[in-house]
């Protein structure tokens, strides 16, 4: 039998909360993932790894925050056009 997509996504969920639950130190536990995106985005500004460390950090940290400031922005249009939605469902 499979799952539906709520059932999955509460199977998910019990599977996290079990996780966190048994985790002595969370910062800890998300540091190799925390590493492994820091160095996505040194990767990204500097291929070729020919800037000076503090120079690669410094870009890399700028990456990151683009990335996620494009993340809110592609959020915020999605809202937004359920929202308008909504108001045309209701109009109609």
């Amino acid at each position: 039998m499979s799952l539906t997509p709520e059932q999955r996504r509460l199977r998910a969920q019990i599977a996290a909360h079990a996780m966190w639950a048994n985790c002595d130190d969370p910062v800890v536990h998300t540091a190799p993932a925390r590493e492994a995106a820091q160095k996505r985005f040194e990767r990204l500004v500097d291929p070729e790894g020919t800037l000076a460390p503090e120079e690669r950090a410094r870009r890399a940290e700028h990456a990151r925050k683009a990335h996620f400031k494009r993340l809110a922005l592609a959020s915020s249009k999605a809202r937004a056009a359920r929202a308008a939605a909504r108001r045309g469902g209701e109009a109609a």
